[in-house]
């Protein structure tokens, strides 16, 4: 029980370790992770921007006549302060002669105007965020860029659990291997 639990323990932790390469009797042992880990963030950002994140699924939540009627009222405030406070500032002739009513009817026209505009304008945003943002490059470098030790804690952190279960089903299996051992000696005397 002992061996299979040691064995799985020692499985574990070169996943990780050692995190450079070692030479051993004419053997290179080396972790895993740190010598995997430019592939691993090469397919981590490959799937982040393919599977994970598509801009085409954040466009079509923000263009969502639900949710600009939700910014709508920001939008409508922000208008009827320009034009009843800011309009005097900048034209104060023209702000003479512009009542309650104007306000109301101009504010109509540009939130009329507004509304037809934003889906248009979110949608060229997301196209240019989509050219200049590639997510997949983002991701390949961080990753990348981590320390053996972050990423060792980041899956140690998601894994632990699983990693420990290991740990004991090795040595169950090594003490039950050992019982049938033990059962096939005395079988065999």
């Amino acid at each position: 029980g002992f061996i299979g639990w040691v064995t799985n323990w020692v499985a574990i932790k070169m996943l990780f370790h050692p995190r450079y390469p070692i030479k051993v009797l004419g053997l290179t042992f080396h972790g895993i992770f740190p010598k995997r880990q430019q592939q691993f963030a090469e397919k981590l950002g490959k799937l982040v921007s393919e599977e994970l994140l598509s801009f085409s699924e954040i466009e079509q939540k923000i263009i969502n006549p639900s949710n600009l009627k939700k910014m709508m009222p920001l939008v409508e405030a922000h208008v009827d302060d320009f034009l009843r406070n800011k309009l005097k500032d900048v034209f104060p002739v023209i702000s003479m002669f512009i009542g309650d009513k104007t306000i109301n009817e101009l504010k109509g026209f540009f939130m009329t105007e507004l509304e037809a505009l934003f889906p248009i304008l979110m949608q060229r945003y997301m196209k240019n965020l989509q050219e200049e943002l590639d997510l997949e490059k983002i991701v390949i470098e961080k990753v990348s860029g981590f320390s053996s030790d972050k990423l060792e804690e980041i899956l140690m952190g998601i894994m632990s659990k699983e990693f420990r279960f290991v740990e004991i089903l090795g040595g169950v299996l090594g003490f039950l291997i050992g019982l049938l051992q033990v059962g096939i000696t005395l079988f065999a005397m």
